[in-house]
């Protein structure tokens, strides 16, 4: 199957991101039972459910295309992918902590990673019921209370940017001395990878990240990003890649800035 060009491809992508979101939002209703991690990060019922919806939609969609998934990863499954020229990237949900904080900002993130690049992308936040999806070609839409429609990133506004900054995450002072060669209208703090679609959606400008992410975190953020006319690049400058021997990404500067 060709991935980036038929559109059932993504319908099915879009599907599969609302059954793993439904089985989130179940768990969000009773009230989330949290674990911690080897690394000390959060983990609930919800990230298992949503990762094991995800892996088998996947493993049906795409035979033997290996999906590199944050909750396996963290119980030792992890295909080696430095050589693979297409996997999957899932974040069963991005926004642990906006999750058990309640805030409604965390996503489903699904991502379609061909030589390093994200071709394909669907974010999808159910506790908003908002959906973003983006892939090389063919664009980038967002679907919502107010139905479905394109999405394009803005040019820059003449009264300063609108910056956005990890609600819950992030180096604060390291955005600070960034920010100082620019023209500033607000920073707004946001969580998950709904920064990137935002970025996406001509809502904000620029997202500067100091500080530690993974891969999975932001790639299909980035594939929607991309397909709005928006980047995402490293400190040099340089497009971000995935498929690290540690799946960690630098520090990265999205930019949503068109024109």
């Amino acid at each position: 199957m060709n991935f980036t060009l038929q559109q059932t491809c993504f319908t099915d992508l879009a599907a599969l991101a609302r059954e793993a979101g439904d089985a989130i939002m179940a768990v969000y209703r009773d009230g989330p039972q949290v674990r911690r991690k080897a690394d000390q990060s959060p983990v609930t019922e919800a990230d298992e459910r949503a990762e094991a919806i995800i892996i088998s939609g996947l493993q049906r969609l795409a035979p033997g295309l290996p999906i590199v998934a944050e909750e396996s990863v963290a119980a030792g499954r992890i295909p080696d992918v430095s050589n693979a020229p297409r996997f999957w990237l899932v974040d069963p949900l991005d926004g642990t902590r906006e999750f058990i904080d309640r805030n409604g900002e965390f996503t489903v993130n699904i991502a379609l990673i061909e030589h390093g690049m994200p071709i394909a992308g669907v974010v999808h936040a159910p506790a908003i019921d908002r959906l973003f999806i983006g892939a090389m070609g063919h664009g980038a839409k967002v679907i919502d209370a107010r139905g479905e429609r394109e999405i394009r990133c803005r040019k820059p506004p003449a009264e300063g940017l609108t910056v956005l900054a990890s609600r819950s995450h992030g180096d604060r002072a390291a955005l600070a001395r960034y920010l100082c060669d620019f023209e500033v209208a607000e920073v707004i703090a946001a969580g998950s990878s709904l920064k990137l679609c935002l970025l996406a959606e001509g809502v904000a400008d620029l997202y500067p990240r100091f500080g530690r992410t993974m891969e999975w975190d932001i790639a299909a953020g980035h594939a929607v990003l991309a397909a709005a006319g928006g980047s995402v690049c490293d400190l040099s400058g340089a497009p971000l890649r995935y498929g690290k021997e540690d799946l960690a990404n630098p520090d990265f500067i999205a930019r949503g800035l068109a024109g």
